[in-house]
């Protein structure tokens, strides 16, 4: 009886290798690109005040509270260069980056927005050189398509979720942001979500996951990697 591990492996192989699980190399090849993103915001607030009452009470008050928030993105650059979304760092005080394979956070700077298109980059200082995913494109993707959304919702970072293109070139209006030409997918896109990748199945970052449609099921929406790749040459 052979009892050596090589051999061990052989007879009982992962089921990760079967060949119907067709995502885990994506992942494996495009996750160290991937980062979660948590950002706090300083709020103010200042205590009632009664002017009629002004011989009976204290004078207001003022409160800073901090809140947190979470995000994602993508390396653009090994040098620390990350894109996100602009709403996930529009009003943050600080900003915290984790890297695949990391155990710590590391400081980021925003370096550039674009309010209106909803894009952003940050930079984080590392002597790690760091991994992109692979840059696709998103002009021949077909409604119909395997795609894989990886981000950070709700702080569990490295989440991945997976479903299809359920449409392209929608347009969207969002508060003061109008979207004009996102890709719409049914792979789950929850509060955290924003600036990571959506993948096709090449493992090619072809937009960048942004927001959903709450309540429904599955309708999330992605902004095309295409609208940025001028800032990437």
């Amino acid at each position: 009886m052979n009892t050596k591990k090589g051999a061990s492996s052989k007879l009982h192989p992962s089921a990760a290798e079967h060949p119907a699980n067709f995502i885990v190399p994506v992942i494996r090849k495009a996750r160290h690109g991937v980062v979660s993103i948590v950002t706090e915001e300083k709020i103010e607030t200042v205590g009632s005040y009664d002017p009629f009452l002004e011989f009976f009470q204290p004078p207001p008050t003022e409160h800073v509270r901090t809140t947190q928030q979470f995000g994602s993105g993508f390396i653009l650059h090994p040098s620390g260069i990350i894109l996100t979304n602009e709403h996930v760092i529009q009003r943050s005080n600080n900003i915290r980056v984790k890297v695949y394979g990391m155990k710590s956070y590391l400081p980021a700077t925003p370096i550039w927005k674009d309010e209106k298109r909803d894009l952003a980059m940050i930079q984080v200082k590392t002597k790690q050189r760091l991994r992109p995913p692979p840059i696709g494109s998103c002009k021949d993707t077909q409604i119909g398509e395997y795609v894989i959304a990886v981000g950070n919702p709700f702080g569990l970072d490295q989440t991945v979720t997976f479903g299809i293109v359920s449409g392209k070139h929608r347009s969207l209006k969002v508060g003061n942001r109008s979207y004009d030409n996102v890709i719409q997918t049914d792979a789950a896109i929850n509060p955290g979500n924003s600036g990571g990748p959506l993948l096709n199945m090449l493992g090619q970052v072809i937009a960048v996951n942004t927001l959903a449609i709450t309540p429904s099921q599955s309708i999330g929406f992605a902004i095309p990697i295409d609208e940025f790749k001028e800032k990437i040459k």
